[in-house]
C-alpha cells in the first residue's frame, strides 16, 4: 500500500457503496493489493437476492443496454452510466436494473427509474446514496428529471417496493459524500480502523484489517467493546488493549459512570478481558463444575441448525449422537451424524413429527448446542405444533448452550466467543476451510433452485451436511476442554487435601 492517489480517478458507485460503509474499505477497493482480498459468499448471496427480487418485480426478461432502452423495454440491464458530480468529479455507475415508467424522454413518451434490491429490514444510507448517484447520471442520459427511485426487498416472502424521492436534501448529501470520498481517494496511506468492526467479518480485506488491528492493539480487539464504549475510553485517555489492562478497574469504574451506572460496572470485566488477552492466558470465573449435566448422562447430542434468514426457514437441523464406552469415556469415534432436511413443501409440521421421535428415541441425552439460536428457534417450532407445556420444559432443561458456559465459567484470550474463534483456538479445524455459514446458505439456495422441484447438485448439499457435521463437532470440542478444566480442578483440590 502506499501508493500515489490521482485526483482524476473516476468515482463510481462501488467506490461510493464501500466508503459509506467504511472509509478505509474504499481506499483499499483501489489501492489495496487484490492478492490479500478474501473471497465472501455474502456478494453472491447479495446477488442472488437481488436477481429473485428483480424477477418478482418484472414479469419478463429485461433488455440490455442503450438498445433496450430506446427500444422502450420495460427493464434494462448492463448500462454503464458516466457524467459529472456537483464538484465536476467524474462519475460511474452500473445500475443493476432501470424500470420503464411513464414521462418523456429522449427515446419517447415513457423515461426510466432506478431500482436496487436490498438486504436487511430497512433502506439504509447506503441505498439512498446509490440511488441518488444513479438517479443523477441517468438524467444526463435520458433527458428527462428522475425523481425517485425503487427499492425492492422480500421476494420470498411477498415482494416489499419502497419509493425513494432522489430530490432535495439526498443530492445534497450526496455532493457531500462525493466530496468526501474523493478527499479520501486522494490520502497516500488508508483511513483509520473504523471504530466497531464487528461487520468486518463480511468484508473482503478484512484479513488486511485484522492484521493492523492486532499489531495496534486496537480497542476493537477486546472482546466487549463497540463503537460507543470504545469512544468513552478514549475520552478518558485509554486508547489502546494494552493501555485498558494497565488501568486499576475501580478508578476506571468511576470515571467511567459519567456515562451512565452500568458503564461503570463492566469496567473490572473489561480491564480482565484485556488482561488474559495481553498476557494469553486463562481465567477461571466460577469453580464450580461448567457441564454437571453431563456427569451421569448416557450420551450427549450435538445440535446445529442451518438458516436461511431472509425465508424465515430452519432447513437443517443437524445432530451428532455422542455415547459413552462401558468404561465411562466418550465415544467420539463412533459418533454418528444424522440431518434432517426440514422443507417447507413437506411441511414444519412433518418436520417437527420427526425430530420429536429422535428426541423421545434419547430421553436422558442432554442436546448442547452453541448459541441461543437453537435453542430457540427449536422451542418457537415446538410451540407452534402445539407441544404441551410439560414437554416444553423437558426440552428447556435437556438444551445446555455452550457459549453461555463459556462465558459463564472461563476468560479466554479471544477478542470473540463464537464458535468459529473459540475452537480454532482449541485447534480444532473444519474440513472446507474458510466456510461459514453464509457459504452453507448459498450452496443451500443453488441446491434448492427456484422451485420445489428444482434440484441443484447433489455435491451442494453434502458440502452442507459436512459443514453442518463439523461445527456440531466444534461445539463437541469446546464442551470437552470444559471438562478437561473441570476435571484438572478436581484432581488439583484432591491433591491439596492430600497434602
Amino acid at each position: 500500500m502506499g501508493a500515489t492517489p490521482c485526483s482524476a480517478n473516476v468515482l463510481t458507485d462501488r467506490l461510493l457503496r464501500s466508503w459509506v460503509r467504511c472509509r478505509r474499505r474504499a481506499w483499499l477497493d483501489r489501492y489495496g493489493d487484490g492478492e490479500q482480498r478474501l473471497w465472501t459468499a455474502h456478494r453472491t448471496l447479495q446477488l442472488d437476492d437481488q436477481q429473485r427480487n428483480f424477477v418478482a418485480l418484472l414479469p419478463r426478461k429485461p433488455g440490455r443496454g442503450l438498445d433496450a432502452c430506446s427500444q422502450g423495454a420495460a427493464g434494462v440491464v448492463g448500462l454503464r452510466l458516466k457524467g459529472l458530480g456537483p464538484a465536476g468529479q467524474s462519475l460511474e455507475a452500473h445500475p443493476p436494473l432501470l424500470q420503464r415508467v411513464e414521462g418523456r424522454s429522449r427515446w419517447g413518451a415513457f423515461a426510466y427509474r432506478p431500482v436496487l434490491a436490498r438486504q436487511g429490514r430497512r433502506l439504509t444510507r447506503e441505498h439512498r446514496l446509490t440511488l441518488a448517484l444513479v438517479g443523477r447520471l441517468l438524467e444526463t442520459l435520458q433527458e428527462a428529471p428522475v425523481v425517485e427511485g425503487l427499492a425492492v426487498a422480500g421476494a420470498g416472502r411477498g415482494l416489499h417496493i419502497e419509493r425513494v424521492p432522489l430530490t432535495g436534501g439526498l443530492q445534497r448529501q450526496l455532493a457531500d459524500a462525493l466530496a468526501k470520498l474523493a478527499g479520501d481517494l486522494a490520502l497516500s496511506e488508508p483511513p483509520p480502523l473504523v471504530a466497531d468492526r464487528r461487520k468486518c467479518k463480511l468484508c473482503s480485506w478484512r484479513g488486511v484489517c485484522d492484521a493492523v488491528a492486532a499489531a495496534e492493539g486496537h480497542l476493537s480487539e477486546v472482546s466487549g467493546i463497540g463503537h460507543r464504549r470504545r469512544q468513552m475510553l478514549q475520552e478518558l485517555g485509554v486508547l489502546g488493549l494494552r493501555d485498558l489492562a494497565a488501568v486499576d478497574p475501580g478508578d476506571l469504574g468511576s470515571r467511567l459512570q459519567r456515562f451512565g451506572e452500568q458503564h461503570g460496572e463492566v469496567a473490572h470485566q473489561l480491564v480482565a478481558q484485556a488482561r488474559v488477552q495481553r498476557d494469553g492466558s486463562c481465567e477461571r470465573l466460577d469453580p464450580s463444575p461448567a457441564l454437571p449435566e453431563l456427569v451421569n448422562a448416557p450420551g450427549v447430542l450435538l445440535y446445529d441448525i442451518e438458516s436461511d434468514p431472509d425465508a424465515r426457514d430452519d432447513f437443517l437441523h443437524g445432530f451428532v449422537w455422542l455415547g459413552r464406552r462401558p468404561d465411562g469415556s466418550w465415544d467420539l469415534q463412533g459418533a454418528k451424524y444424522h440431518p434432517f432436511l426440514v422443507l417447507y413443501e413437506h411441511g414444519e409440521a412433518s418436520g417437527w413429527q420427526r425430530l420429536q421421535r429422535m428426541l423421545k428415541s434419547y430421553p436422558d441425552w442432554p442436546v448442547m448446542h452453541y448459541g441461543e439460536t437453537e435453542s430457540l428457534n427449536l422451542l418457537r417450532m415446538a410451540q407452534r405444533q402445539g407441544a404441551e407445556e410439560t414437554e416444553l420444559t423437558a426440552l428447556r432443561l435437556r438444551l445446555i448452550d455452550v457459549h453461555d458456559r463459556v462465558r459463564r465459567y472461563w476468560r479466554l484470550p479471544l477478542n470473540s466467543y463464537g464458535l468459529k474463534s473459540v475452537a480454532s483456538w482449541l485447534h480444532f479445524r473444519w474440513h472446507q476451510v474458510g466456510v461459514d455459514g453464509a457459504q452453507a446458505l448459498l450452496w443451500w439456495r443453488q441446491w434448492r433452485g427456484s422451485g420445489p422441484r428444482a434440484r441443484g447438485s447433489s455435491h451442494s448439499l453434502r458440502w452442507i451436511f459436512e459443514y453442518n457435521h463439523d461445527d456440531c463437532l466444534a461445539t463437541w470440542a469446546v464442551a470437552a476442554w470444559l471438562l478437561k478444566q473441570d476435571q484438572m480442578l478436581k484432581q488439583d483440590e484432591s491433591l491439596k487435601q492430600d497434602g
